[in-house]
């Protein structure tokens, strides 16, 4: 089973940048589809940005696009999300997860799941 934690978040002003990392053990990083989500109290899980590990077929949801970019270091077996011109609405908790198909956005079709980093964007 994959195991996966999240690292990176934290509090920053307006138009600042974070980088958040997701670690995977029990699971090799490749021909993978690998996603972040983002999930405020009181509303739906978001799905953010999400690659196939192995190739350069990424994906991003409108509100993030041109300001997120998603990446991967395979020797580390880590999967990064760098935040760019930050917005207070981007605040929430963002969670990494891991699954085998890259064609939907719905958190059904991720197996595994982190526990989440804060993120806070004044």
């Amino acid at each position: 089973d994959v195991q996966l934690v999240e690292s990176g978040g934290g509090s920053v002003q307006a138009g600042g940048s974070l980088r958040l990392s997701c670690a995977a053990s029990g699971y090799a990083l490749f021909r993978r589809c690998m996603g972040w989500f983002r999930q405020a109290p009181g509303k739906e899980r978001e799905g953010v940005a999400r690659l196939y590990t192995g190739s350069k077929i990424s994906g991003y949801a409108d509100s993030v696009k041109g300001r997120f970019i998603i990446s991967e270091d395979y020797a580390k077996n880590t999967v990064y999300l760098q935040m760019n011109s930050l917005e207070p609405e981007d605040t929430t908790m963002y969670y990494c997860a891991a699954g085998v198909s890259c064609g939907s956005w719905s958190p059904r079709d991720f197996t595994g799941w982190g526990q989440g980093t804060q993120v806070t964007v004044s």
